[in-house]
């Protein structure tokens, strides 16, 4: 049977407080088992704080991931803007490691006026930078997750996310997939099964990470205002089939849609149905 951890990205929208804790609490009692810590606009959680967060998701068995600040841009023409966005994917990194989470979601870079190749090898150069700089900060567990985006604007296809972690540390660095931006970027096409045997067979990980939601279809093309995933776009239960299918596969599965917890929970239901039963 695999391992899945099911959660929110942010606190709970039922949660009774608005702290972070509140929302890990809640998806306790929930009955889901993960939650990703949003710094999307700006790292404002002190490390003693994180550390705390930490010790009660332990305590409560909610594994915990952390998305980056959004202000992240390793392709800037701007030497200034490379080095704040590093110095972010730092101090994402030092919290993340302070509570124990497994990984950090990083929306990585923008191909702006650059081509695309010159863009990969200047993010390439920065994870490099990043990777020493957080081994002198000792940190060793927590995962450099680059998520797959839905832009086409945006460093993040499927091939690229694998081939960074390739071409940087595969035991670091490691896909986080969205698997709607992957669906979108894919022109509306998603093929999981193709994408898991991948990620198990290129990278041999470990631990899957991922984000799952609806997103909006406009004049027939999918684009990332994410939505519930009751829009169906993309299904989500061809991805419930593929993970159950594998014994020995571990993911988190993350809910980004608006409703969060509700949708969440649609998820949950449908593994259930299939016979996956979340342990306490």
């Amino acid at each position: 049977m695999p391992k899945i951890y099911l959660g929110t990205a942010g606190i709970p929208l039922s949660a009774k407080g608005k702290s972070t804790i509140d929302g890990v609490k809640r998806v306790r009692e929930l009955g889901l088992n993960a939650m990703e810590v949003e710094f999307v606009q700006g790292v404002r959680m002190s490390i003693e704080k994180a550390k705390e967060l930490g010790e009660i998701a332990r305590e409560l068995n909610v594994r915990l991931s952390v998305h980056a600040p959004y202000f992240i841009n390793l392709c800037s023409t701007d030497k200034e803007k490379i080095e704040a966005s590093k110095n972010r994917i730092i101090e994402t990194a030092l919290r993340a490691e302070a509570m124990m989470a497994d990984a950090i979601a990083i929306h990585i870079a923008f191909y702006g006026k650059g081509d695309e190749k010159t863009c990969y090898e200047l993010v390439k150069e920065g994870i490099g930078e990043v990777l020493d700089k957080s081994k002198e900060l000792g940190i060793s567990n927590v995962k450099f997750g680059i998520e797959t985006m839905a832009k086409e604007t945006a460093i993040g296809t499927l091939d690229e996310v694998i081939s960074l972690a390739k071409e940087t540390d595969k035991t670091r660095v490691k896909p986080y997939i969205d698997w709607a931006h992957t669906f979108a970027r894919q022109g509306g096409k998603i093929d999981y099964g193709e994408i898991i045997d991948r990620l198990e067979n290129e990278l041999n990980l470990d631990h899957i990470n991922s984000h799952f939601e609806g997103l909006e279809n406009r004049k027939g093309k999918y684009v990332d205002v994410h939505r519930s995933i009751t829009y169906n776009t993309p299904p989500f239960e061809p991805l419930a089939k593929e993970i159950l299918k594998r014994e020995n596969l571990s993911i988190t599965l993350i809910c980004e849609s608006p409703e969060l917890e509700n949708d969440a929970l649609i998820m949950k239901q449908t593994l259930e149905r299939m016979g996956y039963k979340f342990g306490d």
